[in-house]
Order: C-alpha cells, then structure tokens, then sequence
C-alpha cells in the first residue's frame, strides 16, 4: 500500500472525526484488507492510570470505520460508510499505546465490494482486536452505500 493512501485517510479521519487527532490516533500500517491503529495512552487514560473504556472504544469504531472507507475508495467507489452496530467486550486493561488491529479476509472484502456495486448498498462485518491478548475485542456492522461520503 502507498504511504499516500495511508495519509489520504489518515487526513481524512482528522479532518471528519477533530476528536481523532485529540486521541493521537494514528494509522501505522494499511494494506488492502488490513489497518493497525495505534494512539498513546497520555490522552486517553483513566482514574486507574489504563486506558479509558470509551477510548478504547472510540479508537476501535475508528479503525474499522476506517477499514471500511479503505476498501471503497481502493475500489473507486464513492460511498456513505457508518458504523449501523458495534459491541465491545473488555478482557484486561491497556496499560500503555492502544494498539487496534482490524483485517478482512480477501474473499470477504469482494463479496462485500461486489455487493456494493451490484445493489448500490451493502453490510460489512468486521472485527478489532484491541491491545495485547487482546485486551478488548469489538464487533461492528458497517452499512455503506453508493453516493457521496456523509
């Protein structure tokens, strides 16, 4: 993946989302199905000194929103991406950077984009690890649909 496409969304996600660049999130690497995300815990810790849950799980939302916009836009598509869904489960606290990573398998990532192109619209599924072991896992549902990002 180009260091251009990286910063494309990396621009856009501060440029949409101000509260993104408070956070410090930062994408660290992108490919055609995958993102990892990283933000210090500085801005988003908690009274216990670990990262605070609603961090947690704005940076998790982020990174597959982000995923999903990737996808699209590689595809040469124009498309309203949001989150319709997300649930997160915290298994252990995050202690220092909040790393999230986010994946699509290849053949999922074409059924998802052949179903956008064929119906205008279509869902995505998508899962983020979040921290080491991990330490929060978040499911989310994407809906997109063509037209003009909102």
């Amino acid at each position: 993946m180009t260091d251009s496409a990286l910063a494309a969304l990396q621009a856009k996600i501060r440029q949409g989302i101000p509260l993104s660049d408070a956070m410090g999130y930062r994408i660290t690497a992108l490919d055609r199905t995958q993102i990892v995300v990283e933000a210090p815990l500085a801005p988003n810790v908690n009274v216990h000194g670990t990262a605070f849950a609603g961090s947690i799980y704005a940076l998790g939302t982020l990174s597959a929103w982000a995923l999903g916009n990737h996808l699209v836009n590689e595809a040469g598509m124009d498309a309203a991406v949001v989150i319709a869904e997300a649930a997160i489960r915290y298994r252990a606290p995050i202690r220092d950077t909040i790393h999230c990573r986010c994946s699509v398998s290849p053949d999922r990532a074409e059924v998802f984009l052949k179903a956008l192109r064929t119906a205008g619209r279509a869902r995505l599924e998508l899962e983020v690890a979040i921290g080491e072991g991990p330490a929060a896992l978040l499911h989310s549902t994407l809906h997109v649909s063509l037209g003009k990002n909102g």
